[in-house]
């Protein structure tokens, strides 16, 4: 009997990675990024058995293409740092076929992935005859019913009404501001001590001088609802358990 085993993890250009790489090396094929202009050869690599593609109905038919997909999915991240896709590994039960891993993994990856949104590239691998497991790149983000890419995050602004603060995006925070929240900025006072404040808290110290075009963002943004639940703990053990 295998032993279970699952792991889930980030492909990340901060830590030096790239989708393309990590597809070509679970696929044992050859793939060019146009990124950064790499050609990731594993056609030599043992142990690959099988590979497959499955797409949500709107992603672009090329897409069946393995390096198209994944260019595309390269092309969408513009930051050094940017999460490119994330990664299960999952063994398989050596007492099983191939013919009986294949219709488990597509229907896990279907139902615990594609039909949530997300593209999914899939190989199984076994270098020894001992140890079958299935590698499964994700893309992190979501795509909207035209087959075009949505932004992972929002850029939320931390916005002042009395004592309360509260963070708003661009297109909640009309309404907030109907309600009386508003946007803090970075002002120097007389001593040129800075602070984030709100205009109206601002214009009760005439000697204050404002030193920042942009208001205040929160941290680390909105999450996309998608995402969110993506990358949630719940989500990881939904796959665990399935």
């Amino acid at each position: 009997m295998a032993i279970y085993h699952l792991e889930a993890k980030i492909i990340s250009r901060g830590t030096g990675r790239s989708a393309v790489a990590a597809a070509a090396y679970q696929s044992g094929g050859t793939l060019y990024n146009d990124y950064d202009g790499i050609t990731h050869d594993y056609a030599k690599k043992g142990g690959v058995l099988y590979s497959e593609i499955l797409l949500p109905d709107s992603a672009p038919a090329e897409w069946a293409d393995r390096q198209t997909f994944w260019n595309a999915v390269e092309e969408a991240e513009k930051t050094k740092d940017s999460r490119l896709a994330r990664q299960l590994i999952v063994a398989l039960p050596t007492e099983l076929t191939m013919q009986e891993w294949l219709p488990m993994l597509r229907e896990f990856v279907r139902e615990q992935c594609v039909a949530k949104g997300m593209c999914a590239d899939f190989a199984v691998h076994d270098t020894d005859g001992h140890n079958p497991h299935a590698h499964i790149l994700l893309t992190v983000r979501p795509l909207d019913d035209n087959g075009k890419w949505q932004a992972k995050t929002q850029k939320e602004y931390l916005c002042r009404r009395g004592e309360e603060e509260q963070g708003f995006t661009s297109t909640e925070f009309p309404q907030a501001k109907a309600e009386g929240w508003e946007k803090l900025y970075k002002y120097c006072d007389e001593s040129g001590t800075a602070g984030w404040y709100t205009p109206t808290e601002a214009a009760l110290h005439p000697t204050w001088e404002r030193t920042s075009k942009q208001p205040k963002a929160t941290k680390f943004g909105r999450q996309n609802p998608v995402c969110e639940a993506w990358n949630s703990e719940a989500q990881i053990l939904v796959w665990r358990e399935a």
